[in-house]
């Protein structure tokens, strides 16, 4: 028998370089920033297909809508948080070199009195250029980032994008819409809700509204109940009285094709309760639906384990907890006026809508299906 070859001391297995993946290319990088009443969001993405792939991104609870309520102004504490956040999102623009950019600012500056001095602010101490838009906009942009899920079995939609500091609802009809073009229809709808005359199949907005009350408005209408499960329910209740002027097909809903789509930190944490989901799970929740059973059944045990269970549950989060129950609240008023057996869970909004809409008006997506 040969003997074996002893290996030479101090020998080394021959290295194999993993191919590094390829850096994208600055001239192809779009980048969308949300700045809400609670939170500040940005990705950082390049077109791929009829989609996008995510470079880079941001999320930090700034809490700018902290205090406004009672006092009508941004707080300097809110402020000073938000400016730190924004220089961090400013460091990844340059890092990237991106050149192509939208960066909005909703609900707490569009309420605020010094909102424009806040602007000004920014702009000298990042160099970037916030735009408040209007309620109308953003609106829209929730209902073109939602395009992907909507199905091509759905003839009336409603998407529901549940804000810091206010809910947006989105009423259409795609009964006129070839099914197989239902989810592209969505996403033309980043032109306009009423766009000009075109030769594609249209999406009809029969009606929307922006309710002025998000998680954190919401919640803070309502600090000085005590009882946990007395204020969820004035809360619910008090959100429904301000949908009294927005009922579109108030006597169809339980008809074939109806689908609701709900976008928002509260309806994607409420998913991942309902999952069980002690990491969270962007594939798994971003696309389920969920029965209205299950959704009650979960908000109950959010109230069965009140507000010391809801700060420890590792389902709901650190950032999440003080305002599960307020968005929980807009969630179940929703299900109540428009009964229906699913909710789609969107885990987009926003800025995912910025980013179609930047691509879109480009025309760097190709048109397939989603």
């Amino acid at each position: 028998m040969a003997p074996r070859r002893r290996k030479r001391a101090g020998a080394f297995p021959k290295p194999v370089e993993t191919p590094a993946p390829p850096t994208p290319d600055p001239a192809a990088l779009y980048a969308a920033l949300d700045l809400g009443t609670n939170s500040c969001r940005m990705l950082i993405a390049q077109p791929k297909g009829s989609q996008f792939h995510v470079v880079d991104s941001f999320s930090k609870s700034v809490q700018l809508g902290a205090g406004l309520e009672a006092s009508g102004r941004l707080s300097r504490a809110s402020i000073g948080r938000t400016v730190q956040a924004l220089r961090i999102c400013k460091s990844k623009l340059d890092r990237h070199e991106v050149s192509r950019m939208r960066l909005v600012a909703t609900e707490a500056c569009r309420r605020a009195r010094n909102s424009r001095d806040f602007i000004r602010l920014v702009r000298r101490e990042t160099g970037l250029m916030l735009d408040i838009i209007e309620p109308e906009e953003e609106a829209r942009l929730a209902v073109v980032s939602c395009a992907p899920l909507v199905s091509t079995k759905t003839e009336q939609l409603l998407v529901v994008d549940i804000g810091g500091g206010s809910t947006e609802l989105v009423w259409i009809d795609l009964s006129t819409v070839p099914r197989h073009e239902r989810p592209r229809a969505i996403m033309r709808l980043h032109a306009g809700f009423h766009p000009p005359e075109s030769p594609f199949p249209a999406a009809k907005v029969v009606d929307w509204i922006s309710v002025p009350l998000g998680v954190a408005t919401l919640k803070d209408q309502f600090t000085d109940v005590d009882d946990d499960a007395a204020r969820f329910a004035l809360m619910s209740w008090y959100f429904e009285e301000n949908l009294h002027g927005f009922s579109p097909y108030e006597n169809e809903q339980a008809r074939e094709g109806f689908q609701i789509i709900g976008t928002s930190g509260t309806v994607t944490t409420v998913a991942a309760s309902f999952l069980g989901l002690k990491r969270y799970d962007r594939n798994k929740v971003d696309g389920l639906r969920m029965t209205s059973d299950q959704i009650d059944k979960v908000i109950r045990d959010y109230l069965l384990l009140g507000p010391d269970g809801r700060r420890q549950d590792p389902r709901i989060g650190r950032d999440r907890h003080s305002l599960i129950m307020s968005g929980a609240a807009i969630l179940q008023a929703l299900m109540r006026v428009w009964p229906t057996d699913r909710l789609s869970v969107a885990d987009r909004g926003l800025r995912e809508g910025l980013l179609y809409a930047q691509m879109s008006a480009d025309g760097v997506l190709e048109d397939g299906p989603f």
